[in-house]
This record gives structure tokens, C-alpha cells and sequence, in this order.
């Protein structure tokens, strides 16, 4: 897939949209940011992976690679769908803050309503839910077994089952237990049939209104996880079921012990006997389900970090070369031409270099990172090229004002010299906090690149501080929490949008 046409969008992830149940919804505040989008003559929404979060919160660690977050799920809709009454999404607004996600108040909330709305499922519904499963039988039937038999032993990691013929899937054991949990089974069913459902619609209404989503596709999967525990054969593990290799980046500027995340790898030599067909079962339903996919850390298809399980940090670990080209051929005969963005951020080599050259999909450049050294890098502005993707910062990055404060003197001198911004630093309020002339300046260098897309994340839109970054990579709390509020987009200037993209010929149709 090539970028031909100049066009603009905006990153922001579902939960953090605006509304009255502590976290953001696919119903009706989705559509108002998709009209929000429009006005503003943006094509793209790209969101974060919308699978289930892990105990951190975390959507690159999901316990499905296929499963939508049920969080996600709009309560409105399930009063329109007379699940739920007037009463009931009253108790499901007293959450502490609008600007960010409570989420263990949510989740216990959840648990009550949804359970609720699954009580009153009609003949026709359920009829509905059967036909979805029936249509999803690649994964749900494990998906939604693996759920309840988490909430059975109150306990996610399967390694800890106390029934260790279910944690080695012996048949007569998984036949058993499907009959035993069957409702609770069916609860699961429900709550992927509802996300989904409501997915879908949104959706469709954002292709109606011209607006294009991207999603993200996480390269690995939670050893937690329904896909580990459904096909170990996959993934590099012991015989008690545990890591052998976890993943992870090496050190590097912005950590002296790189970053260990922990999933488990892939085995990509068993994969490939098959064709990759877990994979291209995986990326089917991204395709069906978004109009872009962004594949995370598309470098381990060239060649990953590999740290023994033991390691107690991501320092130790080794280079092991991917599956390369192969891999996605094997992609393309499946689904010739695949409208897929590849984050390439990080080490850049040659092999990496050639294996983006080969599949012809865009790649990723960050702003950000433009103004950190000297050297004519990569992430400068005139050293884009038409088919790829560019962003002032993306859901790892500090927001853009909160890099502008972080850069050093020098850094910051470069920036605003190589963006044409001529105000001392100190004067840059002038117009407020959202009109910030100098980030202003930033996103006009943007604008102006060559790059065929460019995409802001919500925050820097709206010109906010680093308190509102999304994520911090590396660590594990206070993230994933941010949460727009309807008077915050309410005061997007979107008249200078428009204007940007309409001057830089960003604006399609």
C-alpha cells in the first residue's frame, strides 16, 4: 500500500473521549468527534489497539489479540437495545474525574451492569449472538472459554490454573468445563457481540462521513493471554507453559536498561509450516475491521530483541532475525496490497531499511525526535519522503508543548530556528494556552513536509502540557488514563485546521 494523496488526521484513542461514564464510548461522543474531524477537513482517526487492557491498563498487552475491550462498550446504547434502564446508567456516572480514567471503579461498575444487561437478552438477541459466534469461530469459542475460566479460578494467568488438564487443554477436560461455565460463556459472548456490534456502526458512520480509521495492531500478545494458552505451540515456552525469551527493546538514549515488556515470542519457524496462518487470521480481522492497520515494532519482523526470561532488565539480550520478506509475501497472497501503516521507529538498519523497501508500505517519522542531536536525522522534516506517515509526537511521545519545555536550550534554539519561529520562548502564551505560536510554527513545519500524511495527537492539537501524556514507555503507572472533556474540544481552533490544510493541499475531496 502507497500514500498518493496529501491528507491530515488526528491520534486519539477511543477512551479518551469525552461522556458521563468515566471512560470514553463507541456511541454518540464518537460520532461527535468524527464530525469534529470533518470540520476540521481531516481524513483520519487512528486509535490505539482496542483489545482488552491488561492490569496495568495497557492495550499492546491484551489477553486477545482478537477481542474488543467491553469497556469500550456504549452504555446508551444498551438502554436503546431496553438492556438497561434510566435508573441503572444513572449509577454508572459517579466517577472522580472527567479528565482521566478510573479504571478500577469502571471495571467493578462494568461487571454489575453488563451482567444486568445480559439477563435481558431477547429470543432475538441471543439469535443474534449465535450468529456472531458462528461467524467468529477462529477465536471467540477459546476467547470467551479462557474468560470464564479466569473468573472461575480468579486468576488470568493460566499457568496458575489449579486444574492442570486445563492448563495443558486436555480434551475431555475442555468439554467438561464448556458445559460446567456455559452461561458464563455466554456472557462473554454477549459483551465481544455487543463490541462489536456498536463497532461497526461507528464505523460505518465514520466512512460515511469521508473520515478513515487506523487502527494499531500490537506486534505481541500477553503471556496472559487466550491466544498463549490456545496455541503454545506458537510461542517460545517451557513445558510448564512459561517464557523461555521474553521481548523487549535493547538500551538506548531514552533508556539505559532498554524497555522489557515481557511477551513472550514468537516461534516464527513452527508459524511458518502453515503459512503464518494464526497471523493471517489475525490481520484479516484487522483489515476487515479497520480501514488502515498500524503494525506495532514492525522492526522484529526484520529481526528482535530476544532476553531470557530471567533477566531482570532488557540489557542482556540478543538480535534474532524475523521472518522477513517471507512473511509478507505469504500477506500478500492472502490480501494482495494491505492498506498497512509499519512503525519503524527505533534501530534503523539496513535489513529493516530493505525489508520496508520490499513490502512498499509507509513508514513512520516523529517531530519530536527531529531537534535531539545535530546529525541530519531521519525524523527531520526534509528528510521525509511522500509515502509515509508523520507525526509531532505519537501515545509514547511527552505532548509537543511539554518536549518544547524539555529540550535544552540548544535543542529548542534548532527547533524553533529550523520552524521559523522568531518569538522569545517566554512571550509564546500570548494568544493562550492552545494558540502557543511556537508550536503553532512546529505544526506548520509538519504541514508543510512531504510526507503524504501527517497526523497530531489530540493533545497537541488542543496545545497541552506534558500532564496529559498518554504513556511513559517503561514504566507502569499513571498511564493510559487521559480523558478529553467536551469543553476542551470544544475550543479546538478549528478554523486554523482548516486553514493548514486547506494551504498545505491536505484537505481531499
Amino acid at each position: 500500500m502507497q500514500l498518493t494523496k496529501r491528507s491530515s488526521g488526528v491520534l486519539m484513542h477511543i477512551s479518551s473521549l469525552p461522556g458521563d461514564y468515566g471512560i470514553g464510548t463507541l456511541g454518540l461522543e464518537a460520532q461527535n468527534f468524527i464530525d469534529l474531524l470533518v470540520s476540521m477537513n481531516c481524513t483520519y482517526w487512528q486509535i490505539l489497539p482496542t483489545g482488552p487492557v491488561d492490569d496495568y491498563f495497557s492495550p499492546y498487552k491484551s489477553i486477545s489479540a482478537f477481542a474488543g475491550n467491553p469497556l469500550l462498550i456504549d452504555l446508551d446504547i444498551l438502554f436503546q437495545w431496553d438492556l438497561l434502564s434510566k435508573d441503572e446508567l444513572s449509577s454508572c456516572q459517579s466517577f472522580d474525574s472527567p479528565y482521566s480514567i478510573n479504571y478500577s471503579a469502571i471495571i467493578k461498575n462494568r461487571k454489575t451492569i453488563f451482567k444486568l444487561a445480559f439477563s435481558r437478552l431477547t429470543h432475538k438477541q441471543n439469535e443474534r449472538i449465535r450468529n456472531y459466534c458462528e461467524a467468529n469461530s477462529e477465536w471467540l469459542p477459546d476467547f470467551s472459554l479462557y474468560s470464564a475460566l479466569s473468573d472461575f479460578f480468579s486468576e488470568n494467568d493460566w499457568t496458575k490454573w489449579i486444574d492442570t488438564n486445563l492448563v495443558h487443554r486436555n480434551p475431555s477436560a475442555l468439554s467438561s468445563v464448556r458445559a460446567k461455565l456455559a452461561e458464563e460463556i455466554n456472557y462473554h459472548n454477549f459483551l465481544q457481540y455487543a463490541y462489536d456490534k456498536q463497532w461497526r456502526d461507528l464505523k460505518n458512520y465514520a466512512n460515511s462521513k469521508g473520515i478513515k480509521i487506523i487502527g494499531d495492531l500490537p506486534i505481541y500478545v500477553a503471556h496472559t493471554s487466550s491466544d498463549v494458552w490456545s496455541h503454545p505451540e506458537l510461542f517460545q515456552l517451557n513445558n510448564k507453559g512459561y517464557p523461555l525469551e521474553v521481548a523487549g527493546v535493547p538500551p538506548d538514549y531514552f533508556s539505559e536498561n532498554g524497555q522489557l515488556w515481557g511477551n513472550p515470542l514468537y516461534r516464527w519457524d513452527v508459524m511458518k509450516e502453515n503459512g503464518y496462518s494464526w497471523w493471517m487470521n489475525r490481520l484479516k480481522t484487522a483489515l476487515l475491521t479497520y480501514d488502515y492497520v498500524r503494525i506495532d515494532h514492525f522492526r522484529s519482523f526484520s529481526a528482535y530483541w530476544s532476553i531470557p526470561a530471567s533477566e531482570p532488565t532488557a540489557k542482556n539480550g540478543r538480535w534474532v532475525s524475523g521472518p522477513g520478506i517471507d512473511f509478507f509475501n505469504a500477506l500478500n497472497n492472502c490480501f494482495p496490497n494491505p492498506n498497512i501503516i509499519a512503525e519503524d521507529l527505533g534501530l534503523q538498519d539496513v535489513a529493516l531499511t530493505e525489508l520496508l523497501y520490499q513490502t512498499g508500505f509507509p513508514g513512520m517519522r516523529i517531530m519530536e525526535f527531529a531537534f535531539m542531536d545535530n546529525n541530519d536525522n531521519i525524523h527531520l522534516p526534509h528528510n521525509y519522503k511522500p509515502n509515509m506517515v508523520v507525526y509531532s509526537g505519537t501515545h509514547d511521545n511527552n505532548t509537543l508543548l511539554g518536549t518544547l519545555f524539555e529540550y535544552s536550550i540548544e535543542q529548542r534554539t534548532y527547533a524553533f530556528n529550523y520552524c521559523g519561529y522568531n518569538d522569545q520562548w517566554e512571550n509564546q502564551w500570548q494568544l493562550g494556552g492552545y494558540h502557543s505560536l511556537s508550536c503553532r510554527a512546529f505544526i506548520r513545519t509538519l504541514w508543510q513536509s512531504v510526507a503524504n500524511l501527517v497526523i497530531l495527537p489530540i493533545q497537541d492539537i488542543c496545545g497541552f502540557g506534558k500532564d496529559t501524556r498518554m504513556n511513559k514507555p517503561g514504566t507502569t503507572s499513571n498511564n493510559w488514563l487521559f480523558r478529553m472533556t467536551r469543553d476542551g474540544l470544544s475550543q479546538i481552533d478549528i478554523d486554523w485546521m482548516k486553514q493548514m490544510n486547506s494551504i498545505y493541499k491536505r484537505t481531499i475531496g
